[in-house]
């Protein structure tokens, strides 16, 4: 079994810090939102709940290869 790399480290704390700055910019959000009508905060909770998702696709390919790109240089 090998030793993770110093990058899977990062990475997995990279994660975590964004998992913790994005809750915390939505519960900061709470008292504008608390006021909209409860399906309108449902839609924009869902909505925030998947947003979140979109950097830790770049991310995760980092931590897998070293790249944020996927690898592909665009050309046929």
């Amino acid at each position: 079994m090998t030793q993770p790399s110093a990058r899977t480290l990062i990475g997995i704390v990279l994660i975590l810090l964004l998992i913790v700055v994005w809750a915390a910019f939505v519960a900061s959000l709470a008292q504008v939102i608390g006021g909209w009508p409860i399906l309108v905060q449902a839609a924009f909770y869902l909505i925030m709940g998947i947003v979140w998702i979109i950097p830790l696709k770049p991310l995760v390919r980092w931590i897998q290869t070293g790249s944020f790109r996927d690898g592909q240089s665009g050309q046929d």
